[in-house]
This record gives structure tokens, sequence and C-alpha cells, in this order.
């Protein structure tokens, strides 16, 4: 047992392994983790084939290098720095909007202390809630196409200078009339803040997210757009099929029911923890507070 232990440590040693520490392995896994999400990230948008064609130039430079091609070479050295800004140009949406994903992240909040103390009744009231599940039920039966954006911890000012102002108190009435066909403001989407509608026939910028069905529409598209770049809930309306969606952080839930529909308004409420145990109380029929 000892000539074996003897054996496999001296072999070790002509490989001339280098010690690892904790740190190294944590290092290991971030770093691990970071690739996995660029690749992610590229696979998910437009970058992956551009990250393609630049494998094809780097594969015809190696055949170059192994063959000798000083010239090519040469020319390739010249280029270099010039294809760095290039990129940075041509990736300029891409490294943006991952910036802003980044900055979007819900454990900043919670580490830094950048938003300010959330008011106690919540974003909006349980009344506007039930409005919206009115409205887009009622607009769903009849085929009308809606789009309307909440928002949440991000401003969405850039996208109420694109519309009309309004400045109303949501309401499933006002939301269907908006929306109704062949009037003013039907076309692009709603922007509410808080218990108030603050804009109409705003412009959304469009996903280029490649996994998004090709049946979707230009729509479905904005709603995704917008949810890529802000913290907002997007509820979409389809007028082809009158089926509600959901665009958060990105991810589209299609064809969603009542229920999920007011779980993920309650989510986006934020409503404190003490209230939600009081209404949890009240709907079991106990009298008393928590």
């Amino acid at each position: 047992m000892a000539k074996l232990v003897e054996f496999v440590r001296s072999t070790f040693e002509k490989f001339n392994m280098p010690s690892i520490s904790w740190t190294d392995v944590i290092e290991i896994i971030v770093i691990a983790y970071l690739v996995y999400k660029i690749l992610i990230w590229f696979k998910k948008t437009r970058a992956w084939s551009l990250m393609k064609g630049i494998f094809v130039i780097g594969a015809f430079l190696l055949i170059a290098e192994v063959l000798e091609m000083n010239t090519i070479l040469w020319i390739a050295g010249k280029l270099f720095t010039i294809m760095a800004t290039v990129l940075v140009v041509v990736f300029q949406p891409e490294l943006r909007k991952a910036l802003e994903s980044l900055g979007n992240r819900d454990f900043l909040s919670k580490v830094l202390p950048f938003e300010t103390a959330k008011v106690s009744e919540g974003r909006f009231s349980d009344r506007t809630i039930n409005e919206l599940i009115r409205a887009c039920n009622d607009m769903a039966r009849v085929k009308t196409g809606a789009l309307i954006v909440i928002e949440q911890n991000n401003s969405l000012a850039d996208i109420e200078r694109t519309g009309i102002a309004i400045d109303g108190v949501v309401s499933s009435q006002l939301l269907i009339n908006i929306f109704e066909h062949n009037t003013p403001l039907h076309d692009g989407a709603v922007v509410v803040r808080g218990d108030r509608v603050t804009a109409a026939t705003c412009y959304l910028p469009l996903s280029d997210n490649l996994s998004l069905s090709k049946e979707l529409g230009t729509r479905h598209r904005a709603g995704v757009g917008i949810s890529e770049i802000t913290d907002s809930l997007t509820i979409i309306v389809s007028e082809e099929t009158g089926r509600i969606s959901l665009a958060y952080e990105g991810e589209l839930i299609r064809n969603v029911d009542n229920d999920t529909f007011r779980k993920r308004l309650e989510l986006v409420q934020n409503k404190p923890e003490a209230e939600k145990k009081r209404i949890l109380f009240r709907k079991k029929g106990v009298k008393h507070e928590a």
C-alpha cells in the first residue's frame, strides 16, 4: 500500500501539478457560469449569426498561419484594432440590452439602496387588478387587440414620450374605449403607473429573441421587447385568437387563465407581507387581523 501511495505521489510530481485552493475553485465556477450565460445570450440574439462569421474568419486566419501566408497575416494584424472597434459598434444594441438587464436584477436592489422605500399599500390597488382583468377578458371575448405595460421600478418616461399623455384612473371602460377598433388611440401601447393610465399609443421596442414563435405578431414581440429592457409587466391581448399573454423579464407566457393572471399582477403589485397576511386571514373568515 505504501508503495502504491509513493507511486501515485511521484507520478503527480512528474506532471508538476499546481496547488489548488478554494478561491481557485470559486473562480472556475464563476468563469464557467459566465461563459455559459454569454453563450446563451449569443444564441438568443442576432449576435449568434455574427459570431459564426467571426469563427469563419478565425478559421481562415488559422489556415493562413499554417500555410505561412505572411501577407494575409500582416493585413489581418493591421486590421485587428479596427475590427475591435467595429465589433463594439455592431454589437452595440446587444451589449446595451445585456448591461440593462444586469442592472435590472432584483439582487442589486437588495444589496445596494438604489430604490426608495416601498409604498405600504403596494404599487397599485386591488381595484386596479380587478379592472385590468375585467378589461382584458372583455376585449379577449370580442378579439380586440390590446397592449398594456405596467411600470415597476424602471421608469417608462421615455416610452410615454412616444405616445399621447393621459391622466386617468385605471378602469375597464377606459381601457376598452382606448383599444376599440377605429379609435384614434387604439394603435400602440398603454402605460399604467400605479392606479392611473399615463399614456396611450406608445411605441415599444421589438424583441430580437430568435426563440420566439414565428406565428407571433408585432404586438407580442413589442411586449417581450419592453420586458427585456425594463422590469415592467406587459399584458397582450391577441386580436387574432383573443388569448391573453403576459411578458415579464424577457419571457412570454401565452394563453394565461384568470388565476395565473391575478397571481402575476399581485406579484407586480408587491404588497407588503403584513398586508398579504391580513387579506389571507380575511379570505379564511378570521375576524381578527394578523
